[in-house]
């Protein structure tokens, strides 16, 4: 276990440093959404350092809730306050809501996903089911 959640922090740490190279060397729209994808690919990626037996579908859902609940707080004013105060919660929480983000999120969870049942399947570790 110990060796794969040392593999996952090590994904996760490439998935960050790709997605602040794509947004800060990337102009337009590739740019701005594939760091939103990334985002959840980050979180999905944590998650199964938590928890290395969990199921692809619930690995997904979870990083999936995970980035929607922080888009849809930015209908509130918190994140956009603590963005302001800190350029690492920028981010982290965003600043503003943006609707085509939703979609993009899902695009992130369903790669994660198509990986990680594609890496169990070599490994032969995925759980049952999905």
């Amino acid at each position: 276990m110990r060796r794969v959640r040392i593999h996952l922090l090590a994904a996760a740490a490439v998935t960050t440093a790709a997605a602040l190279g794509i947004r800060t060397t990337g102009d337009g729209a590739f740019a701005k959404y594939a760091g939103v994808a990334l985002y959840t690919v980050l979180l999905y990626a944590l998650v199964v350092a938590v928890r290395p037996l969990v199921r692809p579908m619930v690995a997904g859902a979870v990083a999936l809730g995970l980035s929607w609940a922080v888009e849809f707080a930015q209908l509130s004013r918190l994140p956009g306050e603590l963005s302001a105060r800190n350029g690492l919660l920028r981010l982290v929480f965003g600043s503003t809501f943006h609707a085509p983000d939703l979609f993009w999120y899902v695009v992130g969870a369903a790669c994660a996903y198509g990986v990680h049942r594609a890496y169990g399947r070599t490994a032969g570790r995925v759980p049952a089911g999905r």
